[in-house]
């Protein structure tokens, strides 16, 4: 594979309502596109990042920054590759930025995958035709808008609702749902909110039959949870502390985690989110795939590796329809009643760009050409 031409994207889109966490409240959508040119096909990347380093250390404009002047240049100083699993090796001189390497690469996969005349879900080694997709709901400025939300999604069909939390939005918000909706199947995501000191809290949470707490504690620990995993039955969930196969593996080991949410930007690609799925399923510890407000191209991704057999857990996958007016892909991404969505079968992610789209919400477009 010879790639001619890399095109970056700042696309600017707005969300159907606005989505709070412990981090802030987002109503616009910034993030980059990436495209792969080679041989008459074109693959697409999506880099999930946002305006401010509240998630990680990335931004839109570090990202663009990344790629221009470091990925980009290293990426064309090969002449040819013959695998994408061969970019997440040639980009480690390069330190972290995991969500600038992960669009370059995830373009190259879906470049690939269209070559090869296989659905990208295939060529990563998934099996399954359909997965399981749960929501995420932002903090809700009071119970009825959440009861609201929660009672929709069940309708429709969501298999998990997962409940931002922050301090003083927590354990009267998830026993009121508890209350109300009896045994459905929740979680909380505390991005990263609370400490050790909160004990007590945590304690309360027990009670509630949680699947799961997602990243109660500081984002790049792992002591103190597992010496909060000590003291309490609910699983902790490890999001932002896992950003690569070591991070795993270490998180495993100290007994930092049950189970681990996989998102493609935050560990660096998916070669690497593959690697880990794998430790884990040697492990016995159960992965599931979390979302970053992704458009179709994302989401896209998403749904393929979602397809690898250890993710047992449904995700953040949800439809289009849930965060856009309109998407990017034809056709847009659509939950089925039972809860699922259908892994795509035709080439590459599966879905059509829709040009017009992207074109409309395009706020800046670079091109690089192989020199």
């Amino acid at each position: 594979m010879k790639v001619e031409k890399i095109v970056i994207r700042r696309m600017k889109m707005q969300l159907k309502s606005p989505f709070q966490t412990s981090f802030g409240t987002q109503i616009m959508r910034e993030f980059l596109l990436l495209e792969a040119y080679a041989d008459g096909y074109v693959g697409y990347g999506e880099c999930v990042v946002n305006n401010a380093p509240y998630y990680n250390e990335e931004t839109v404009q570090t990202a663009s920054h990344l790629l221009k002047d470091f990925l980009i240049p290293i990426f064309f100083d090969h002449y040819e590759i013959k695998h994408p699993d061969e970019i997440s090796q040639m980009f480690l001189p390069i330190r972290r930025n995991f969500m600038a390497k992960s669009a370059l690469e995830g373009s190259i996969w879906d470049l690939y995958a269209k070559q090869q005349n296989l659905p990208l879900a295939t060529v990563l080694g998934g099996t399954k035709k359909q997965i399981e997709v749960g929501i995420s709901i932002g903090i809700q400025e009071s119970l009825d808008p959440l009861f609201h939300l929660v009672e929709d999604y069940l309708n429709q069909g969501y298999k998990r609702m997962k409940i931002k939390i922050k301090p003083g939005k927590d354990v009267e918000v998830l026993h009121a749902l508890r209350q109300k909706f009896g045994n459905i199947a929740m979680m909380a995501d505390a991005n990263s909110a609370y400490t050790l000191n909160d004990l007590s809290i945590f304690k309360e949470l027990d009670d509630l039959q949680l699947m799961m707490i997602e990243q109660p504690l500081a984002y790049n620990d792992m002591i103190d949870h597992a010496t909060l995993q000590k003291q309490i039955k609910t699983p902790i969930c490890l999001d932002e502390s896992v950003c690569g196969y070591e991070d795993a593996k270490k998180a495993i080991d100290l007994g930092s985690t049950k189970i681990i949410n996989l998102k493609i930007g935050r560990v660096g690609g998916l070669t690497e989110t593959r690697k880990i799925h794998d430790l884990c399923q040697e492990k016995g510890i159960p992965v599931w795939c979390g979302g970053m407000l992704e458009s179709g191209i994302g989401r896209a991704h998403n749904i393929a590796i979602a397809s690898l057999s250890n993710f047992t857990l449904p995700g953040d996958t949800a439809g289009s329809s849930r965060y856009w007016y309109e998407d990017l892909i034809q056709p847009e991404v659509k939950v089925d009643k039972d809860g699922t969505i259908a892994v795509p079968t035709t080439s590459g992610i599966g879905y059509l760009p829709n040009l017009s789209m992207i074109e409309k919400y395009t706020v800046i477009k670079e091109e690089f050409i192989r020199g």
